[in-house]
């Protein structure tokens, strides 16, 4: 099975980690240099990557397509490329729906869309796929966790939160910041803040059967410091503020 990518930036880069390190198997991955520095840092990092200078080479010589471009560029290139009935084309586009796709595609394959995220990279994470599609399902377990989802509307509340990522880890950078101001050595506040953070997510994981409010119930002491710290933040209005932005991203997918 060949693998290719159109597309080659920071989702390219972290779900060919992800493959290096799986059990995934596959002959040789395609790749498009339209990011030429990516595309060489992936080739130099892992093995059987072939660059290739032309995006239709690519689906020529692949099985499996990943559709890894912004919006505007899959508007553009994508109607103009001559796919296969027997490919399976998986889109990591956000805001081009299956219907669409169909359309610019303009043959009966297997089409998917997933939302892998960066941490993909280390095996980990959660890969929302749409529609259920059991060889998807069986490729992404292997580099993360496959959530099946039916309806592609359904599909949105995923992507919205997808959204929310560098929103947390602006968190981490203004509490290590934080840190720094008041004398602790960046290497160590950044040491302290991201393992407390990964400790926190793992509990959270572990204790998944419960609803999240009994854990932020949990953490808290009557005039302890938590108790503080949520409820300053719940009068600033940071939660309410979550949730405007999340309609927001949600209406901005909806269109």
């Amino acid at each position: 099975m060949n693998l290719g990518f159109i597309g080659s930036g920071k989702i390219t880069s972290s779900v060919i980690a992800g493959i290096s390190k799986s059990s995934i198997k596959y002959n040789k991955i395609f790749i498009s240099s339209r990011n030429e520095k990516t595309s060489k840092e992936i080739k130099k990092r892992y093995r059987r990557i072939i660059i290739e200078k032309n995006n239709q080479s690519i689906l020529n010589k692949c099985n499996w397509v990943f559709l890894a471009v912004t919006p505007n560029i899959g508007q553009k290139i994508i109607k103009n490329l001559k796919f296969r009935s027997n490919h399976t084309i998986v889109s990591f586009i956000s805001s081009i729906t299956i219907p669409e796709l169909n359309k610019m595609i303009k043959v009966k394959a297997n089409i998917v869309r997933a939302i892998p995220l960066p941490p993909i990279s280390l095996k980990k994470g959660p890969v929302p796929i749409c529609p259920p599609n059991k060889k998807v399902k069986n490729f992404f377990d292997k580099i993360g966790s496959t959530v099946e989802i039916k309806n592609e509307k359904l599909s949105i509340n995923f992507w919205s939160t997808s959204g929310m990522m560098a929103s947390y880890y602006e968190l981490l950078k203004v509490m290590s910041g934080w840190l720094v101001k008041r004398g602790i050595k960046r290497s160590d506040a950044q040491k302290y803040i991201t393992t407390l953070f990964l400790a926190l997510s793992e509990d959270a994981v572990v204790n998944s059967k419960k609803e999240l409010k009994y854990l932020v119930k949990e953490s808290q002491t009557p005039k302890g410091l938590n108790e503080q710290g949520l409820k300053e933040m719940s009068k600033k209005g940071v939660y309410k503020s979550l949730i405007n932005t999340l309609n927001s991203i949600h209406k901005r997918l909806s269109k």
